[in-house]
């Protein structure tokens, strides 16, 4: 149908408020099939699909990336190499594109010194309050913002460098067993009979210490000295060399400085794992853990020192700020008029940027949480309330899946934050698998029908209503309702678990039981304290295994990478590549060449491309533009040299069985059940679109999660095992979630017991066990508010879950 200016591809007018169309044609990024779509600027844009379809290739990898391109064409080339850029996507045209900003899932900076504070730069407005219209002791000089930052010389404390921690040795550690004398190796650093623990009992005795008397038989006097010394005496000693008695200096150390010293030198991972056990980490002892000098700790406001309040949940912050401006105001503050002006200003900033910050659902956090200690979801959170504070008109923004981690009662205040940034006149195209969201959008784009070489294809695009006409949206049976509903029928479990008095984070003398042989759900909102629950009920199952009713092996399945080289990917990690591997070596051409299975790995020399060194690409280095990564013009992407790819099975050669899809590869290798049974869990699980050769970089944490249970999976069952995951939903589609359930039922069935962490009401319904945090987050949470079956847990009054459980129940 002939496009006008106020109708897109199908002839839908567009919504009420946009300003006009952005025309995508011929977008052919990943595994978009040449896809033609209108997308209608200034509206709320959701794009759905299943996990695998291409949403996020049409929304980050097209849209967002040819804006990036465009705008950085009016930047100056030498300015270009600063910014971090993206490749132009492959399509024919694009009109009506307004400048974009991407808003992803990303992990925190690796540095424990980056927190919450500075990411959203609370810290910056802090410091100067402090600096500014701190109340200072008498007689204190005047001290610049710098100074109020532990990643500053001026700021840090100096003995822990502004980390905070100390890592320091006690006489426990260094003598695990003071009933042995020295000479049976008392002190754990000097207990072997080398060199080392000769030369030390030789210069023990010499000191006139009994090197065979027990150690706690010893004086605590020289017991300290022994251990913590700083003097390093020098004496003449007598030995042998080669059999004939000689005279020779020792150089005494304590075992504090020997064990330090080795420490920072050893480049041994098996000599520094040794030492390390020596070593114990707590609070610096010079600023109790806050990371600052004394100096910048004396300086007050509102009665608190600026670690304090940077330890405070965001809720209270501002509150507490008040009442600092309250004081000044009556006079009882120790400030001049230029003082109170600052601090009136500074606070007026910075509760404009926390109160954004809170209505995303997080005044749980607090500015001194590590960047590092922040869910995806939450850190991209963070970066939204940067933007609706920013005030931008005429911006495209492009967020991934903002709902990430949030519980559906923090989904609506999300919501209302997405709506405001719309209002502001701006576009926003969201990835979303939570159809509530999607519900609420002015335009849905969905992309499918199903995942990989399967999707690619816009299957519906215009308004959310008309969705549930497209026959071949896997969305539209979730999002109107025709899915079947979930039955709540709990599995008795074989037996209970008591875990007392659990405390970690927020938790507060928390008690659990825990069911055996069944699935326990956990949930709650954001910051309620369930992953800490699952950390201590992790740690507390590990300090009692071996007693009667624990499981015997306990696997612990989180999001962290697979591997952090391209190297590393799906095929390697699952070990099915072996398998693959020796079917080549097998084959009569290779048998003639005398080639084992190593010959097929794209990492050894013989075998793989010279050009590329296996890795299927080449990267391009053009200085003034992005590094471009192009196909290695030598093997054209196979990794392979050309004599190893002659040798095929099936007709198929080892490059091209890598660039095959799990759904291609279960049909391919069907009647090799070696390679066939790790095809299959991985069909389970929801990633039949990934490819065998899909690096490691380039996979989500929820789908490295999974690649992680499907490789358990396929492992030999033991009885009894324990399951433990932390957010397995995480990127999935309805229907995908659908299929994860079945296999976690599966693992239950075969007398498993599985400890989830989820938000997703498909899951909880399933469960056999809720256990339910809150009732907020933060300091608001970290007790139990429900620990019941599904079914009742619907009528327990305190729980936030229960309303959202019973919406998913009825049609």
């Amino acid at each position: 149908m002939p496009t006008s200016p106020e109708t897109d591809l199908n002839g839908t007018p567009l919504p009420d408020g946009s300003s006009g169309w952005i025309r995508v044609r011929g977008a052919r990024e990943h595994n978009l099939r040449d896809v033609d779509v209108d997308l209608p600027r200034d509206c709320f844009v959701a794009f759905t699909g299943v996990s695998g379809s291409g949403k996020s290739s049409l929304a980050f990898g097209t849209v967002f990336a040819e804006s990036q391109r465009r705008f950085f064409e009016s930047v100056a080339p030498y300015a270009r190499r600063l910014l971090s850029q993206v490749g132009a996507p492959a399509l024919d045209t694009m009109d009506g594109l307004p400048p974009a900003v991407a808003l992803q899932q990303a992990r925190g900076a690796s540095s424990s010194r980056s927190t919450l504070g500075t990411l959203s730069s609370l810290s910056d407005v802090l410091r100067l309050l402090y600096s500014r219209a701190g109340t200072y002791p008498p007689g204190a000089d005047h001290l610049p913002a710098s100074a109020f930052s532990p990643n500053t010389a001026v700021g840090a404390c100096p003995t822990c460098h502004g980390s905070g921690v100390a890592r320091r040795t006690t006489e426990a550690l260094l003598v695990p067993d003071p009933t042995l004398s020295i000479d049976e190796g008392a002190i754990g650093v000097w207990a072997n009979k080398a060199w080392v623990g000769l030369n030390v009992r030789r210069m023990v005795t010499k000191l006139g210490m009994d090197i065979h008397a027990p150690w706690h038989t010893l004086p605590q006097a020289d017991r300290d000295w022994l251990l913590f010394t700083d003097e390093e005496p020098r004496m003449l000693l007598q030995g042998n060399k080669q059999g004939e008695a000689s005279a020779y200096h020792g150089h005494w150390s304590s075992a504090e400085k020997y064990l330090l010293r080795n420490l920072a030198k050893t480049q041994s991972p098996a000599q520094r794992e040794k030492l390390e056990a020596f070593i114990a980490e707590g609070p610096c002892p010079t600023c109790g853990g806050k990371r600052l000098r004394p100096a910048a700790l004396a300086i007050t406001f509102a009665g608190v020192d600026i670690a304090t309040m940077a330890s405070m949940p965001l809720s209270e912050v501002c509150t507490l700020l008040d009442t600092g401006l309250a004081d000044q105001a009556r006079g009882t503050d120790r400030h001049g008029a230029a003082a109170a002006t600052a601090a009136r200003s500074l606070v007026k900033d910075f509760s404009a940027r926390v109160e954004s910050i809170i209505a995303l659902g997080l005044g749980y956090l607090s500015m001194d949480r590590p960047s590092t200690a922040l869910s995806a979801g939450e850190l991209q959170r963070v970066r939204l309330a940067g933007q609706l504070r920013a005030g931008l008109f005429g911006v495209l923004y492009v967020l991934d899946e903002p709902s990430a981690g949030l519980h559906p009662a923090d989904s609506e205040a999300l919501y209302a934050a997405l709506r405001e940034l719309v209002s502001s006149g701006n576009s926003l195209f969201v990835v979303e698998h939570d159809l509530s969201i999607a519900r609420n959008a002015d335009w849905v784009v969905d992309v499918g029908p199903s995942a990989g070489v399967l999707g690619g294809h816009v299957v519906h695009s215009g308004p959310p209503e008309t969705l549930a006409d497209a026959a071949e949206s896997a969305t539209a049976e979730f999002m109107f309702d025709r899915a079947p509903v979930p039955e709540l029928a709990a599995r008795e479990p074989i037996a209970w678990r008591e875990l007392d008095h659990l405390s970690i984070n927020n938790l507060r003398d928390v008690s659990v039981s825990l069911p055996i042989g069944v699935m326990t759900a956990v949930t709650g909102v954001s910051g309620a304290g369930k992953s800490s629950l699952l950390a201590a009920i992790l740690e507390r199952l590990e300090e009692q295994a071996g007693t009667t009713g624990d499981p015997q092996r306990i696997i612990s399945i989180d999001q962290r990478p697979i591997g952090r080289s391209p190297r590393s990917n799906l095929a390697t990690y699952t070990g099915l590549f072996d398998a693959v591997r020796r079917l080549f070596a097998a084959t009569p051409e290779a048998q003639e060449r005398g080639w084992q299975a190593g010959r097929f790995s794209f990492n050894v020399p013989a075998g793989r491309c010279p050009t590329c060194e296996g890795e299927g690409f080449i990267a391009i280095e053009l200085v003034f533009l992005p590094t471009s990564y192009s196909t290695c013009p030598t093997c054209r992407g196979t990794r392979y040299n050309p004599e190893t790819l002659e040798v095929t099975y099936h007709d198929r050669d080892i490059g091209q069985v890598l660039a095959m899809t799990v759904q291609e590869a279960a049909d391919f290798f069907a009647d090799v059940p070696a390679v066939h049974r790790s095809l299959v869990t991985l069909l389970d699980v929801g990633l039949g679109y990934l490819t065998l050769g899909q690096p490691a970089t380039e996979l989500s944490g929820g789908e490295a999660q999974r690649i992680k249970l499907a490789t358990e999976l396929q492992r030999p069952r033991r009885e009894g095992t324990l399951f433990v995951l932390d957010e397995p939903t995480g990127g999935l589609h309805p229907v995908n979630v659908r299929d994860l359930v079945r296999v976690l039922g599966r693992l239950t069935d075969a007398g498993d017991t599985v400890v989830v962490v989820e938000h997703d009401m498909q899951v909880v319904a399933a469960a056999d066990w809720v256990i339910e945090l809150g009732p907020g987050g933060g300091d608001r949470g970290g007790t139990i508010v429900a620990a019941a079956t599904p079914a009742d847990l619907l009528d327990v009054p305190a729980s936030v879950t229960a309303p959202y459980l019973r919406r998913a129940l009825v049609r």
